[in-house]
């Protein structure tokens, strides 16, 4: 190859380099094709965008918001406003309910319990050998109990099994007269058979029971029981019942003491005190009895003054 061949063949290739490319010339369209090359100095010099960025704005207010990334800067990178859509959202309607199906109250009702428990004893056949104890006095006062369980029936109360509720008035636990039961009659050779159904008044609930031991019926008594919300229905009916089981147990002796007048003077002499206390949600103030080895409890707290 001749000296001149090769000359105008370098001449062509720096002809063609100099020639911009696509690249260059989307670059010259924008306007800001210094402040393009600076912007890559200053990449190649500090290697971070971050430091880049506000001279782009300073420099060139046609780059409002470059993206920054490890590529050279380009303005072909932003992105254009995307003009406001016209679209709106439908709504849609929720399908009505059929009134010809029946609604969930029709097919599984939830009993009203404040109207009643409609939990009536069942009646036997007429021809049944068996006692029906909802109008059967079977065995009342036929025979006297034996001295052992007797010994345990009139035992005379403990004191430290007494209580005292705030308004002074003493009781025994009703657990505890279970266990005088259990003890003179035996775990299963008593129990309690209701003889109506459950009375449900605005307030409160009542229902008649007979204690029945060693299959003979020993006493009838209605027992009651308050109740604040129907919610509290399910609890108030064994309170009821616990609280009959309390009225029979008077029949057969059963901490007859707490129904003597001097023995509760005695009592009340020697184990209870009053307190002056404090409501502590209410701040009201009053007092209250309590045995004299007790606390005060929650909700109240004591006080040293009176109201």
């Amino acid at each position: 190859m001749s000296k001149s061949e090769s000359d105008s063949r370098m001449t062509a290739s720096q002809a063609e380099d100099d020639e911009p490319d696509d690249w260059d010339k989307r670059i010259f369209s924008t306007g800001c094709a210094t402040e393009n090359t600076k912007m890559n100095d200053c990449y190649f010099e500090k290697k971070d965008w971050r430091e880049c960025k506000q001279e782009a704005r300073n420099n060139c207010p046609r780059f409002l918001q470059p993206r920054l990334s490890s590529r050279p800067f380009s303005i072909s990178r932003v992105n254009a406003a995307s003009p406001p859509t016209s679209y709106v959202r439908k709504t849609v309607d929720a399908p009505k309910p059929d009134p010809k199906s029946p609604s969930i109250n029709d097919v599984s009702p939830i009993k009203d319990m404040s109207a009643g428990l409609a939990d009536e004893p069942l009646v036997l056949d007429e021809g049944a050998r068996q006692i029906d104890w909802t109008k059967s006095f079977h065995g009342l006062s036929t025979a006297a109990f034996s001295k052992e369980a007797a010994d345990v029936l009139l035992a005379p109360v403990p004191f430290d099994d007494v209580e005292v509720k705030p308004d002074g008035i003493i009781y025994l636990p009703e657990i505890k007269y279970r266990r005088v039961l259990n003890k003179a009659f035996g775990p299963g050779a008593w129990g309690l058979a209701p003889r109506g159904e459950t009375i449900v008044t605005a307030k409160s609930v009542t229902r008649e029971y007979a204690l029945i031991a060693h299959g003979r019926l020993v006493s009838v008594a209605r027992g009651e029981q308050d109740f604040f919300s129907p919610e509290g229905i399910p609890t108030a009916t064994e309170g009821c019942k616990s609280n009959a089981l309390m009225r029979c147990c008077k029949d057969l002796g059963v901490a007859s003491e707490l129904w003597d007048p001097r023995y509760i003077r005695t009592f009340m002499k020697e184990k209870a005190k009053q307190v002056w206390v404090e409501h502590v949600p209410s701040k009201k103030k009053k007092q209250i009895w309590l045995r004299k080895d007790d606390e005060v409890r929650y909700p109240f707290k004591e006080s040293k003054f009176g109201a």
